[in-house]
């Protein structure tokens, strides 16, 4: 990595959240804490109750010595990044004032459905967070490429003080990679949080998942648990199993949303990916991990499974591109693009004015 500049730099979360939010959050403090001045800044929004912090960043911050304070009525640094402002889509204000030369608004949720409607109150958060905004420039920094085409669609329909960022601001997935098994079989899986929106229709799922599979098995399946499914389907509640433990005994990773919702990166296949599996997505889906996922219809599926199981051989090529797919989303690979997204936004702000000019104008 290029040093950039050590500067200041603060990461606003609700730190609540208890899937990839959270866990890619606490990846960049390990990644950032050695360059920067770093702090996190907790916010105790409605969207959750209770004050208690996602395990995974807790031990960041505790590896790092990186500071956490909730609820601070003022924030001041060189840049902020504000993570994931959908958790204010229940609040009527957000009540941190925030000062800084850069403001980063990483949007975890993609701005837009695929049916066209807002992903959330998109207005409504945005707007809170502009109004306790002083800044010099302010950004919405996509974190993949169907992130950042919903992103690009939003500001065109609805303007604001906000621009595009230059860089995405992607996930780090530094998982530790594991072989493949030797033999394929024909044993299916997938896991998610159990929100509605993480599944499609019944009838594609059964599509994919149909008995003549060798074994099926769902972590996140709550919704599912006592419904009227397949018998052969295995499902397990969000948190039963360790994801690792999960994965392990499963060859195939299929993972589908629902229709009207699309995933913005997809750290649970990134997950799997490192699992040594071959994962089979939706195209936008698989879009994020360029050839390493195979994209296809809910009705292909099938047809891929037992040709991958006929040719080991083209399974292994599939796991390695998968796994090949993942250098792009690494510390590294992390810390050059925020580098990089330094020098290009430093370009259009003007970096010889000092911070105090800001503070002056409180």
């Amino acid at each position: 990595m290029v040093q950039p500049n050590r500067q200041k730099l603060t990461l606003v979360i609700d730190p609540r959240f208890s899937g990839g939010t959270s866990a890619a959050v606490a990846r960049e403090i390990y990644a950032l804490a050695p360059f920067c001045d770093l702090n996190v800044v907790a916010i105790s929004s409605k969207l959750f109750k209770g004050r208690h912090v996602h395990e995974r960043i807790a031990e960041a911050c505790e590896d790092t010595a990186t500071p956490l304070v909730w609820d601070p009525a003022f924030v001041s640094a060189d840049l902020i990044a504000l993570h994931n402002p959908s958790f204010l889509k229940f609040d009527d204000a957000l009540n941190t004032r925030l000062v800084c030369d850069r403001l980063f608004v990483v949007c975890h949720e993609n701005l837009l459905r695929p049916d066209g409607p807002e992903g959330f109150d998109v207005r409504h958060c945005l707007g809170l967070i502009a109004d306790q905004a002083l800044a010099r420039a302010k950004y919405l920094s996509p974190v993949s490429g169907w992130n950042r085409k919903t992103v690009t669609q939003w500001l065109s329909e609805n303007g604001g003080p906000w621009q595009i960022a230059p860089c995405d601001w992607t996930n780090i997935c530094d998982f530790q990679m594991k072989a493949p098994c030797n033999a394929p079989q024909d044993r299916r899986g997938r896991h998610s949080r159990p929100g509605l929106e993480k599944f499609p229709p019944l009838c594609d799922l059964e599509q994919m998942f149909p008995p003549s599979s060798q074994s099926v098995r769902m972590l996140g399946a709550d919704n599912l648990i006592g419904e009227a499914v397949p018998q052969h389907w295995d499902l397990l509640p969000f948190g039963a199993e360790d994801v690792d433990d999960f994965l392990q005994p499963i060859d195939f990773f299929i993972y589908y949303t629902h229709p009207f919702w699309q995933e913005s990166f997809g750290r649970v296949i990134a997950e799997a990916l490192a699992a040594g599996k071959v994962v089979i997505a939706a195209a936008p889906t698989a879009t994020t991990f360029a050839d390493g996922v195979i994209a296809a219809a809910p009705e292909e599926v099938d047809g891929i499974v037992a040709a991958l199981i006929a040719t080991p051989q083209d399974y292994h090529t599939q796991v390695a591109r998968g796994q090949a797919a993942l250098s792009a989303f690494g510390v590294t690979a992390f810390q050059d693009r925020f580098a990089e997204l330094l020098t290009l936004t430093e370009k259009k702000t003007t970096s010889n004015t000092r911070m105090e000019t800001l503070y002056d104008l409180l």
